[in-house]
């Protein structure tokens, strides 16, 4: 729900109609085909919000990749956000934050066999990678965070949106979170409820599903986060990762974040400890020398003989490309992993859906080609 104080959404209530108003009629002329939209030649599954950040769209587009890769030639199309880059760019090994943005070089790093790319562009990006040699040449294209980039025709269409920040109980920007009207869920083929907590009443369900009074051919599901052992961003240089309650009382913990929301990270820690220190910085926060000077202060005040820091898998692709990480940080940085559960056993059904959405894109396309 938007937390904004009443008075300032009412100041701010102009703009967000001049706002919806654009949208609205940059929709309307992609509605009409008055502006071009380009379907492609391989299936291209878009997984986006109408709300920004803080929705889960990494861990979702990694759950694809799992999914998929082992049966096709899979590749993710991403903007690249806060790159130093412009243009279509191949993410390898080597990568940084900096190059191509943190979360392109996280899934690289997951997914080193697949082909990871970015591109502000997201129609040449796709261009780009079908022009690539055949024997690299992806059979299944995921776009991230594309559901405003119309220019492209999806296969298919999933929209995120958080537990606790129901896109219908939104404003639009400035007033609230919303880059659209509430409108733009129905170009969704599905739909998934992400962050969601571990148990749901059947009333609140019920809920939901009449808030969103979503059409006969949308789908619903949703999912929760999962969290794994801690484990070092350095391993060579800590100790052996460690699942969070085997966090010890004398253990002094400092939490570093720089996400849009990063209330579940928090959350969980706390479920296990009740007292630790924190740092938070902005959603994709490029970490400067300040930044790094303020953490260190924190760090100095933590005088147990055991000590981690803690963040993100996503904050510790930017802090280990930094040319000045203290060293004296290394032993002690570990990360948090992450993916993502299915509610109410809806997982093998969504699995279920997608493969099958494949497929048939797939022998959709081949007798085009045929005729």
């Amino acid at each position: 729900m938007n937390r904004k104080n009443p008075f300032i959404r009412f100041l701010l209530s102009p703009v967000a109609f001049l706002f919806n108003m654009a949208t609205w009629i940059r929709n309307q002329l992609f509605e009409w085909k008055l502006l071009p939209s380009k379907q492609f030649p391989v299936p291209v599954i878009c997984s986006g919000n109408i709300s920004v950040g803080g929705t889960g769209k990494t861990p979702f587009t990694e759950y694809l990749i799992a999914l998929l890769k082992e049966r096709y030639k899979v590749a993710t199309l991403s903007r690249g956000y806060k790159r130093d880059t412009k243009g279509f760019l191949l993410v390898d090994a080597n990568s940084t934050a900096s190059d191509a943005g943190d979360e392109a070089c996280q899934i690289k790093r997951k997914f080193p066999e697949i082909t990871v790319a970015v591109d502000e562009n997201r129609r040449h990006g796709i261009n780009q990678l079908l022009s690539l040699p055949e024997e690299e040449r992806p059979s299944v294209i995921l776009l991230d965070d594309a559901m405003q980039h119309r220019y492209v025709t999806p296969s298919l269409t999933i929209m995120l949106t958080d537990y606790q920040n129901m896109y219908y109980e939104d404003y639009i920007l400035p007033v609230g979170n919303l880059r659209e009207s509430v409108n733009g869920v129905y170009r969704a083929d599905i739909i998934v409820v992400t962050k969601c907590v571990d148990v749901i009443k059947p009333i609140d369900l019920r809920i939901i599903e009449k808030n969103m009074m979503l059409m006969a051919s949308q789908h619903l599901y949703f999912t929760k986060i999962k969290y794994y052992p801690l484990k070092p961003v350095f391993p060579s240089l800590a100790l052996n990762p460690c699942s969070l309650d085997e966090l010890t009382e004398n253990e002094e913990l400092l939490l570093v974040t720089g996400i849009a929301e990063p209330q579940p990270f928090f959350d969980k820690i706390k479920s296990y400890r009740s007292h630790f220190r924190v740092c938070i910085f902005p959603d994709h926060h490029n970490f400067t020398l300040d930044d790094v000077l303020s953490i260190d202060a924190e760090f100095q005040k933590m005088t147990a003989e055991s000590k981690r820091i803690i963040t993100t898998e996503k904050d510790a692709m930017r802090l280990t490309t930094m040319d000045f990480l203290p060293e004296k940080w290394k032993p002690f940085l570990y990360y948090l992993p992450i993916s993502i559960e299915f509610l109410f056993d809806q997982g093998e059904d969504f699995d279920s859906r997608i493969q099958k959405h494949v497929i048939s894109s797939i022998n959709i396309l081949k007798k085009h080609v045929k005729n």
